[in-house]
């Protein structure tokens, strides 16, 4: 039987991972709509591949662009927030949300309005709108599938128990590729050596969140609206190798854990497959090569990020979306070349404390209005220093 999908961030990482195991089902699957931010090229030449109905670039001014590459084509091609929308709420078997950033939140709410089983791979929108996005799943009754690793693993270790069973979710951290670096040297990274994670092939922005350990914060307040234990259930531990992806501990005192390679594919093949199972490209799992597996607490003192998320979960309201926000323009600020890399937390902290946050937003308009002004007094603060 055919599936039909709809792929929002196709020219990003995860979009490029899901349009592969996609592609080595070919004859099993329908694109509906492909987006991108402003990479016309690959989109173009991906929806013509793929045999999409549309595809939308993000940035309006690419448009007359995008409509070149695709003449001669049956293909609409579109731009702009509400065309971003209009695709995500197009009736498909499955959503893969793959926009990086709050760019991704009116795409994901149309999705989910539309009952839409969403394969959700943007983290941000559950750590800016959790209450809100939660909330209208529930609504609409939509189905929500966790793409990224960890929680994708937690989400496995859950097929048949209850959370009223779980005594403790445990996220596992890669550490990234500054994990043994001293304190002292963490104002001399690059973003080159920011961004060059020793396990994972990701985008700029999410190997730096990575580096920064900003990446488990935002995990951490991601699975507290996913799985909703409580914040006192929920741990982090560094794992360097990235093999096993998180574990879920139950009352008994049994602990199941969710191993595999280090590559993306896999927990989105958990996704697109769901309930069942599909092959995908990976060797099998050797343990014997692997040789060891080590873990240890995350240092707040050097990466004080996932203390801030913590903090920042635990004071809810407005707090995540601002954490989020001034985290966003402090890593881009860091990969221009604006500001070090051990500045990011310190600015992130600012933010957070030194002016009352607004109410607890209650609609998507709300949150994007605390995104909004958190990212104003991110920027002013580094114009300010």
């Amino acid at each position: 039987m055919t599936r039909s999908i709809t792929v929002l961030g196709a020219t990003g990482s995860v979009g490029a991972s899901t349009l592969d195991l996609i592609r080595r089902n070919r004859g099993e699957w329908r694109v509906e709509a492909l987006t991108a931010h402003s990479n016309v090229t690959d989109l173009a030449k991906l929806a013509r591949e793929f045999g999409a109905k549309v595809a939308v670039i993000a940035d309006e001014a690419h448009l007359d662009d995008l409509r070149q590459a695709l003449s001669g084509s049956d293909i609409e091609a579109a731009a702009g927030r509400a065309a971003l929308c209009e695709a995500a709420s197009r009736p498909v078997d499955i959503v893969m949300a793959a926009i990086v950033g709050c760019a991704g939140l009116g795409p994901v709410m149309a999705a989910i309005e539309q009952g839409a089983t969403v394969a959700l791979a943007n983290k941000e929108a559950l750590v800016s709108a959790g209450e809100v996005m939660t909330e209208a799943v529930k609504r609409h009754k939509a189905t929500l599938l966790p793409v990224d690793s960890e929680h994708n693993a937690i989400f496995q270790c859950l097929q048949g128990g209850k959370l009223s069973e779980v005594r403790t979710i445990t996220l596992t951290a890669s550490g990234g590729p500054l994990r043994t670096w001293p304190q002292e040297q963490l104002d001399t990274v690059t973003p080159a050596q920011a961004i060059a994670h020793p396990n994972w092939d990701m985008g700029a922005k999410i190997s730096v969140d990575s580096a920064t350990m900003f990446n488990k914060g935002l995990e951490l307040i991601e699975a507290h609206h996913l799985f909703p234990v409580g914040l006192d259930k929920i741990r982090i531990v560094v794992h360097p190798q990235s093999v096993i992806h998180s574990m879920v501990e139950y009352r008994d005192g049994s602990t199941l854990a969710q191993l595999g390679p280090s590559d993306m594919r896999v927990p989105i093949a958990s996704c697109l497959a769901w309930p069942a199972r599909m092959d995908t490209p990976m060797d099998p799992l050797d343990l014997a090569e692997i040789g060891e597996l080590t873990f240890f607490k995350p240092d707040e003192d050097r990466f004080p990020a996932t203390r801030l998320a913590r903090e920042a979960a635990q004071a809810g309201g407005a707090a995540p979306a601002t954490l989020n926000a001034a985290n966003e323009v402090a890593v881009a600020s860091f990969l221009a070349g604006n500001i070090p890399f051990s500045r990011i937390a310190l600015l992130v902290e600012r933010v957070l404390t030194e002016k009352e946050l607004p109410a607890a937003p209650r609609t998507l308009e709300e949150v994007l209005r605390v995104d909004e002004d958190a990212r104003m007094r991110a920027s002013a603060m580094m114009e300010q220093a």
